[in-house]
């Protein structure tokens, strides 16, 4: 009975953010009036929060390395969009090769602040407090203080754009995107498929597992809130092309943090530093290509923001760090490093989308809308906190018991 009821409570803490972020849904649709899960608001939705989940994944790997974070990325969002604008709107060059070069020098920013954070040592908030200040200048010098726009339909397409747009049929009587909702049946039946195989082979290694009923349980949830959010998109334009690029970046890297090599030695970095160096993990390599690779993704977030707004302007980028950093620990990451998922960043910038998008429905004022969403990060890392100390009580706990346990003699 008792561990029933232990693992009852795993798997409701396991899932907490997730049933939050169902329950925020719900709440918002029902003060709206349904407004919320309009399929125009939907498609609205991903197109306004897909950058935050772009940042919020990298953002990840560098909690991950230790609690580090990237202060840089707002700033690093704009010089990217300025320099996009520069070549594109000003000097005329091609669009893909403008793009390669932006993402080149997304590149070239990481491996300047990755360097000072990784070999010189230099912590990790100098430096990127550091870059904000720089690349924000730079912006404000290459713009002169000016917006450049517009950007040509061609570059337009990758963050405003649907996918297979006409294709409608009539369905249910409604007229439906029929390529989004065959996208959104396979995506579901992908999902379940890769439930099983994963369950099946963690069974199979002798890990932990989900009880069958549960894992089912989380099988048919998911699978009908993603039937269910593609049959919304599909009643209005149909894939929204960004979400393609989000949906491919998820993939990606939830492959990378799980099934790979460096994926786990940063987990294991962000565990114990000490004890990864001992055990031959290159620790100054892993904080290196985290911050190569925030930045890189940071340029990505850049070219999209850009192409959404459809300009480059001097204030782009404003606040970004702080809605990843808190897309990360609201997701379940820890302050202290060596555990989140990319699935749990994903809950946690839907949920920082889902606030926003439902306060700006009811009309409260952006002010206010900043200071719920400072009080549900303040909540999701106290919530951390509290669990590890909890935890720790716990386990001192079990080990008095076991050394004060007495031993059992044989009677003569």
């Amino acid at each position: 009975m008792n561990n029933v009821k232990s693992r009852l409570k795993g798997n409701l803490k396991q899932y907490s953010m997730l049933i939050a972020l169902l329950v925020i849904i719900v709440f918002f649709n029902i003060l709206t009036s349904g407004r919320l899960l309009r399929p125009m608001n939907v498609s609205n939705i991903v197109f306004q929060n897909a950058y935050v989940v772009i940042l919020a994944i990298g953002m990840l790997l560098c909690i991950l390395t230790g609690g580090n974070i990237d202060l840089a990325v707002g700033s690093v969002v704009a010089f990217i969009s300025a320099c996009a604008g520069q070549m594109i709107i000003v000097w005329h060059w091609n669009v893909y090769l403008s793009i390669a070069l932006c993402l080149l020098m997304g590149i070239l920013v990481g491996a300047w602040q990755g360097f000072w954070i990784a070999y010189v040592r230099i912590p990790a908030f100098i430096v990127t407090l550091s870059g904000q200040l720089v690349f924000r200048g730079l912006t404000l010098l290459m713009l002169n203080g000016l917006t450049l726009a517009p950007f040509p339909p061609n570059y337009l397409m990758f963050s405003t754009g649907f996918i297979a747009k006409e294709a409608k049929v009539e369905l249910w009587g409604m007229n439906v995107n029929i390529v989004c909702l065959i996208t959104g049946v396979a995506v579901a039946l992908i999902f379940c498929i890769a439930q099983i195989i994963n369950h099946r082979s963690r069974k199979r290694k002798g890990y932990e597992t989900d009880n069958p009923v549960v894992l089912a349980v989380k099988m048919v949830i998911i699978s009908a809130a993603l039937i269910f959010f593609f049959t919304l998109l599909a009643q209005y334009q149909g894939i929204p092309s960004v979400l393609v690029i989000v949906g491919i970046l998820l993939i990606v890297y939830s492959f990378f943090t799980t099934k790979t090599v460096i994926g786990r030695h940063l987990y294991a970095l962000g565990g114990n530093e000490k004890a990864a160096r001992l055990s031959g993990v290159k620790t100054n390599h892993l904080m290196f290509f985290a911050y190569v690779n925030m930045s890189f993704l940071a340029a990505v977030g850049g070219l999209v923001f850009a192409a959404r707004l459809n300009s480059a302007s001097p204030v782009t980028g404003s606040g970004f760090e702080l809605d990843a950093i808190g897309s990360c620990f609201i997701g379940g990451a820890s302050a202290y490093g060596g555990i989140g998922t990319v699935g749990g960043t994903l809950i946690g910038a839907l949920i920082m989308g889902m606030l926003n998008n439902g306060m700006s429905i009811m009309g409260i004022s952006s002010n206010l809308q900043q200071v719920v969403k400072g009080l549900v990060l303040l909540g999701a890392v106290a919530f951390d906190v509290i669990s590890k100390m909890n935890l720790g009580r716990a386990t001192k706990r079990k080990k008095t018991l076991a050394v004060g346990e007495p031993t059992e003699t044989l009677q003569g």
